[in-house]
């Protein structure tokens, strides 16, 4: 597996570190991530890009036991497909709570974490990940965050 170079990785950084993605005005779709053309209506929507506030919840999710390449030292990690309020789904990983804790429709909300590191002397991504709200689960596990 290549690393993101770091103008590739810098093209994307409205997505990685606000959350942003795109509101056609023409059909009123959300979309992450920012898009140029609305897919509904192709050339005829009109899309500005929005914030979205990082809340949401966990729509699907699974446990990484067996990474790729670059990912060995984080392993295992919980990856989730997140449906955020407004629409879009996201997939991220979900951090701050034991995996047997993780459920459907669990309510998360984004935080800003390190994402990996390029090689040994390279660069230090940083984006989002999804923690839950509260920590209203501890409270009947009396388990630490992991």
């Amino acid at each position: 597996m290549s690393f993101l170079a770091a103008p590739a990785h810098w093209r994307r950084y409205k997505e990685r570190y606000r959350l942003m993605g795109s509101k056609c005005e023409i059909c009123g779709n959300v979309y992450f991530p920012i898009r140029k053309i609305c897919p509904g209506c192709r050339r005829g929507g009109k899309l500005e890009n929005v914030e979205f506030s990082g809340k949401g919840k966990v729509h699907s999710y699974t446990i990484v036991r067996a990474p790729p390449e670059g990912f060995t030292k984080y392993s295992p990690y919980a990856i989730g497909l997140i449906e955020l309020e407004e629409g879009p789904k996201v997939i991220s990983q979900i951090v701050d709570c034991d995996f047997e804790d993780i459920k459907i429709d669990m309510s998360v909300q984004a935080c800003f974490r390190k994402l990996m590191e390029q090689g040994k002397d390279g660069i230090i991504c940083y984006g989002f990940k999804f923690r839950p709200v509260d920590d209203s689960w501890k409270e009947n596990n009396n388990k630490p965050l992991s």
